[in-house]
């Protein structure tokens, strides 16, 4: 049996456990190896990424490709340094509408919170963006997602992230489509490994049940967005993942405290809070 191996290089927490000094801050990045494969998921915003490598003993060099999940820049801001201390151009898959303008408000307060950087820049240490908006499959049983199909009537986001809207001409909720996530279909279901979920989780893991052909939910990996959204839609969400009747929940970033504590009561042993320096393995095949 092949395992595959999730690791968490940045989150908001650093466990005070935590064997090696790793740096926490508001963002995500996971290192995926299957089938002797490295595929960088998201990196964070700032060289915290690049210093948690390091201390994982993980070369960028060695890595295969880098998904960005989103456009925004706790997701995207560490690119560069990684691109940097590859050595060569990687494949960096992101959607089409990743690099659109993206705002937050809050208090009345406008402020960007997109990819900090220009495709130029990126391109000139080493990005070679692939866009995508369809489904990929990176490697036989992984796909990257592509546009995730909204079918709830409950998920209906975080209306603080927004964006500009000509054709209305003002800030509309963004509808965030570009919001990705990756797709393992193992021998005891789906493993979804996800940066924000934007999408709703509910409409991710059934994107990823119907793409894989796969019947159950294995395995839940990133974060939720949970924590902002409304409280109907924390209800709604959180009653339709114990439905799903996960193995496990290793839950962070965006999740909230309040929605970790939930799930740590809902799924008990089967919940892992996937902090810095986390390691998530399950059976790839």
């Amino acid at each position: 049996m092949t395992n595959a191996n999730v690791t968490v290089v940045i989150d908001n927490m650093v466990p005070t456990h935590a064997p090696k000094p790793f740096l926490g801050e508001h963002g995500l990045s996971m290192l995926l190896e299957i089938d002797g494969r490295r595929l960088l998921i998201d990196t964070g915003q700032t060289a915290a990424v690049a210093h948690n490598l390091g201390l994982l003993g993980f070369a960028p060099s060695s890595f295969d490709a880098i998904v960005l999940s989103h456009g925004h820049y706790d997701h995207a801001g560490g690119l560069p340094h990684v691109l940097e201390r590859a050595g060569r151009r990687l494949p960096v898959f992101v959607h089409a509408e990743a690099f659109g303008e993206k705002y937050s408000v809050s208090r009345g307060e406008r402020r960007f919170v997109g990819i900090p950087m220009r495709v130029e820049r990126l391109e000139g240490v080493g990005a070679d963006f692939q866009r995508v908006e369809a489904p990929v499959e990176w490697s036989p049983g992984l796909w990257l997602s592509g546009s995730v199909p909204r079918v709830t009537d409950f998920e209906t986001g975080d209306a603080r992230l927004v964006a500009p809207d000509a054709g209305r001409g003002c800030d509309c909720q963004d509808p965030l489509t570009d919001d990705m996530a990756v797709f393992c279909r193992t021998p005891r279901g789906l493993v979804v490994v996800s940066g924000c979920t934007h999408s709703g989780l509910v409409n991710v893991v059934r994107h990823g049940l119907a793409l894989t052909s796969c019947t159950r939910l294995h395995g839940w990996i990133g974060g939720t967005h949970l924590g902002p959204v409304g409280a109907a839609q924390q209800e709604a969400t959180l009653a339709q993942l114990v439905a799903f009747a996960p193995d496990f929940v290793a839950a962070n970033h965006c999740t909230g405290f309040s929605m970790m504590a939930r799930l740590q009561a809902a799924f008990g042993e089967r919940f892992i809070p996937a902090f810095v320096g986390t390691e998530i393995s399950f059976a790839s095949a």
